[in-house]
């Protein structure tokens, strides 16, 4: 069995530009974030979906940072004050504290380019094949973009101090957190060659996980500690957000984390090899205290 974290966390590395150049401050604050550590959730689907649909380790390895460096960028632009305004990140001080806020602007624009980058090298191609590498990126942009992970930034930025009821809280967190998973879960497909049927059950799963993912993370925001997260708690609460657990309570929020949990592993139904790994996965993202 492949140590996927220990594969991204190597390839990460790789992707980043030299230090040695005018702009190596930049480089330093890319590297900052990236190499933060943090649960590699999205790279790990990419390969363990990959994996399922018999693709190979270099065809996946691309994606998977892409989607990382993709999700780190958007981590250090949430932390920034004129959006979440964060001081702590994975129990570090935010990247705007250590390197600035226009460095952190500019790491976080470095970041998000650079994904694409490594989607179409050589390498990638002769790995994934150009029409897989076509097709990741064109669905990675449209996850990241104003459909997708940013539209969800947005909505959540118009909809603090304004007692937003739950169909928006639901579009909110499908596109701000669930379509990146989405993403992940489809390019691990993807790079691997895989049919449409696979395609589509691979995002059914990572639909329902990240929606899962992230009622998950409003119920830790109410019930946990920042040493145990890594991050400040209630910051929802102090920015006057909607949220899960604000509209519906935690036992209710965790009866939906389970639902879409069982409908995320239905999903993988669809496929003849080994999900147990998928599996237990969904579920120890269901149940996690950090």
């Amino acid at each position: 069995m492949y140590d996927y974290q220990r594969i991204t966390e190597t390839a990460l590395a790789e992707y980043l530009p030299t230090k040695e150049c005018r702009e190596r401050k930049l480089i330093e604050a890319m590297e900052y974030s990236l190499s933060a550590g943090g649960k590699r959730v999205r790279p790990r689907l990419v390969f363990e979906f990959n994996n399922l649909c018999r693709g190979t380790v270099e065809s996946a390895k691309p994606f998977a940072c892409a989607v990382e460096m993709i999700h780190t960028y958007s981590l250090i632009h949430d932390d920034l004050p004129c959006m979440d305004d964060d001081d702590l990140r994975r129990g570090k001080p935010s990247n705007h504290k250590v390197f600035g806020e226009d460095i952190a602007l500019l790491a976080g624009d470095a970041l998000l380019t650079l994904a694409f980058e490594v989607m179409t090298d050589k390498k990638a191609v002769m790995a994934a094949g150009e029409k897989a590498c076509r097709r990741g990126v064109n669905l990675l942009a449209h996850y990241a973009g104003a459909k997708g992970m940013i539209g969800g930034q947005v909505i959540d930025l118009i909809s603090e101090n304004t007692n937003a009821p739950v169909e928006v809280l639901r579009e909110m967190d499908f596109k701000k957190t669930a379509c990146l998973i989405k993403a992940a879960c489809e390019l691990g497909a993807v790079s691997a060659g895989a049919g449409e049927q696979q395609i589509k059950a691979a995002s059914q799963y990572g639909e329902c996980i990240g929606l899962a993912f992230q009622i998950k993370d409003d119920i830790l925001d109410v019930i946990s500690t920042d040493e145990e997260l890594g991050k400040p708690v209630g910051s929802d609460s102090d920015n006057n957000k909607s949220t899960y657990v604000s509209l519906l309570g935690v036992g209710e929020c965790g009866r939906l984390v389970r639902m879409l949990t069982d409908k995320a592993v239905e999903a993988l139904e669809l496929f003849c090899g080994d999900t147990s790994v998928l599996k237990k996965f969904a579920y120890e993202l269901a149940e996690r205290t950090k």
